[in-house]
């Protein structure tokens, strides 16, 4: 058995040890009132968030950025651009789900017209047909599908290799990846997970010029990142236009 059907087994395990942490660090949270009283409400796990962010950016040093930058340098853009149209595409499928799941029907046509329209006449979605006729790409995720049934965000919470995300969008991120067309394209586990690796490489190439801006502007890029991550969160479930204020014990935060 190779590493690359090992990569749910050993994702599971890295789970397990991350829940595992978040139990210490709420115990020690429950234990010292005193220090709870400095963390933000919003990230009462802020000694874990930033032992992992800072994991994540050692990893993205060593091995992710590196990669994205030979991707960009030796890839051809058009062929770049090819994979972010497929894989985008397949996520189409996806936020249409969650439009209609939210309570957008019209949205839900736009998107899954685009998918439809895309993986016929843009040739399994590697050219983006839709756009160039004027159908607008939208980005659901069943996250923000939470948040619009409701569910408070709960507290930040840095995930292993996948970076920020909370309580609530971890649950959204298992059921994103159930849902993803992406994993029901082949049985092959490592085709599967190469693929996802592919998937990750392009991400990250698109995210070098921010990161690089990251690096050059902020004082303590965790707040940085957690602060704009929050705010983007919170902005995309209410549709551009949040509530004004929110209740002090953060139960409206969406």
């Amino acid at each position: 058995m190779n590493w690359m059907t090992r990569f749910p087994v050993l994702v599971r395990r890295a789970l397990a040890l991350v829940f595992v942490a978040m139990a210490v660090q709420l115990t020690g949270c429950a234990s010292m009132p005193g220090s709870a009283a400095v963390r933000s409400s919003t990230d009462p796990l802020e000694s874990y968030n930033r032992t992992m962010f800072e994991f994540n950016r050692k990893v993205d040093e060593i091995a992710i950025e590196p990669l994205a930058m030979t991707y960009r340098d030796y890839v051809p853009e058009v062929i770049r651009l090819s994979v972010r149209n497929f894989f985008n595409n397949l996520r189409d499928a996806r936020t249409a789900l969650n439009q209609l799941l939210q309570g957008k029907p019209d949205l839900a046509g736009n998107d899954l017209l685009r998918f439809a329209i895309n993986s016929t006449l843009g040739f399994a979605g590697i050219a983006d047909v839709a756009s160039e006729i004027g159908l607008e790409r939208n980005v659901e995720d069943f996250g923000q599908t939470l948040g619009v049934w409701g569910f408070p965000s709960g507290p930040y919470l840095v995930l292993p290799l996948l970076g920020p995300s909370s309580f609530r969008d971890g649950i959204g991120f298992v059921v994103d990846v159930r849902t993803d067309l992406l994993s029901h394209l082949s049985e092959d586990s490592a085709r599967l997970n190469a693929a996802r690796g592919v998937s990750l490489v392009d991400t990250r190439e698109g995210l070098l010029d921010a990161s690089r801006l990251l690096e050059g502007i902020a004082l303590d890029p965790y707040l940085f990142v957690r602060d704009g991550y929050l705010q983007r969160r919170r902005n995309l479930v209410w549709d551009g236009n949040p509530p004004d204020r929110e209740r002090d014990d953060g139960s409206s935060l969406r």
